[in-house]
């Protein structure tokens, strides 16, 4: 429960901070684009998955794989795609 109350409080300072300093602050701004980031990311894994799903590929969704495919784009996915394979995990 505490934890929730730390989540609130984190975004409603970050949202003074946009308030006060305008879209110009840094970390608000690093922040929303890493945000905008991992959301492509978690768009790029589910569209893999339900392609996927006829070639017998399931990627799970979870914070590494989406980091990675965020972060990387498809270079990322085609890490990811390779490691599956030749893992076998």
């Amino acid at each position: 429960m505490t934890g929730y109350l730390f989540m609130i409080a984190g975004v409603l300072i970050l949202f003074f901070f946009m308030i006060v300093f305008g879209p110009s602050f840094h970390p608000v701004r690093w922040g929303g684009k890493l945000l905008v980031r991992l959301l492509i990311g978690v768009f790029l894994l589910f569209l893999l998955n339900v392609v996927g799903e006829s070639f017998s590929l399931h990627i799970p969704i979870n914070l590494a794989t989406v980091s990675v495919s965020g972060l990387l784009g498809l270079p990322g996915i085609a890490a990811l795609i390779l490691i599956k394979y030749t893992t076998g995990v």
